[in-house]
């Protein structure tokens, strides 16, 4: 299987490079970024040893459609997308916080949940709910990088604050955005039988100080799906929803006794197992752009990116 698990990109007037679980990001000439999207497969904050075929592709592709559907919400930081791996925008800083939003009691709110929890980042969780059922309303539940480690850490709003990752108006408005492109997501994903379950938004301030909307948006590494048909049946006889998202890698890592902690053996991942995960992943593009997927051509992904890339700066 070819799957791009590293760029190694050369760029003219790149003056830094950052590698993430899942993307690397150059720096080009101070102001722009180009952000590749790699075949790897992060979960439980480990990156996995192979790549998953096509993936970074997927991931780029619905967030680049995402993006633009969302434009007149709230501005975000895409350019242009010159590869089917490869986005270009705006350089701007992060700010260090994830705005997770749910919709249903699901993934790391279930969790919780089930251990006896019914406040999750100062938000309520009401009594009586089983796994995968509606909130009342959405919740929004942040997320910051804990001070030691990779890991993400719940935090509440008012902590976010207390710690200066943002002002209280800042805050204000991330939560408006976040409900707005919540609301347009989950009107999208009806549209073509799904359910936007639950998904992550990150922002970031431009030169001049306004903040915009960073990297991923509505993918199935950031987003939770369940289809829609069938959700109440399943629901009602207490069955596990069919859902569309990196969920399901993260059940069979923990039927397969892991989940990140230390001491823990990653299990081995076989070829059929990886492409079963790729075809996943198609499936969710497919849904969620209502678009046929086109494959690119992997034969050397690195010099195909690396010739776009030539043709769009021009050098």
């Amino acid at each position: 299987m070819q799957t791009l698990m590293k760029s190694d990109l050369h760029l003219k007037g790149c003056n830094k490079k950052y590698e993430g679980k899942v993307r690397e990001v150059y720096h080009v000439d101070g102001d722009t970024l180009v952000m590749v999207a790699t075949d790897r497969l992060s979960a439980f904050d480990v990156v996995m040893p192979k790549g998953i075929p096509f993936k970074g592709q997927i991931l780029n592709q619905i967030a680049a459609h995402m993006l633009e559907a969302t434009a007149d919400i709230v501005p975000n930081w895409l350019m242009a997308v010159p590869d089917p791996n490869v986005a270009i925008g705006k350089a701007c800083e992060p700010l260090k916080v994830e705005m997770v939003i749910r919709g249903y009691l699901a993934g790391h709110a279930a969790r919780e949940y089930a251990a006896g929890k019914r406040v999750l980042c100062g938000a309520s969780m009401p009594e009586g709910l089983r796994e995968n059922d509606a909130f009342p309303a959405p919740i929004i539940t942040p997320a910051t990088k804990a001070e030691q480690g990779d890991h993400d850490e719940d935090i509440t709003p008012d902590e976010l604050v207390a710690r200066g990752v943002v002002t209280a108006a800042e805050y204000a408005q991330l939560e408006q955005y976040t409900r707005a492109l919540f609301a347009r997501g989950t009107k999208m994903a009806a549209k073509q039988g799904l359910i936007l379950v639950d998904t992550k938004y990150e922002f970031g301030k431009d030169k001049d100080g306004n903040i915009i909307l960073i990297d991923e948006i509505h993918t199935p590494d950031s987003s939770r799906y369940f289809y829609a048909e069938g959700y109440e049946a399943r629901q009602l006889k207490g069955e596990p929803q069919r859902q569309l998202s990196k969920e399901f890698v993260r059940r069979w890592l923990i039927e397969h006794d892991f989940q990140g902690q230390p001491g823990q053996k990653l299990p081995h991942m076989s070829d059929e197992y990886l492409l079963s995960v790729s075809e996943r992943y198609i499936e969710l593009y497919e849904h969620i752009t209502g678009k046929a997927f086109v494959k690119a051509d992997v034969n050397d992904v690195v010099a195909r990116m690396q010739q776009n890339l030539a043709n769009y700066f021009n050098f």
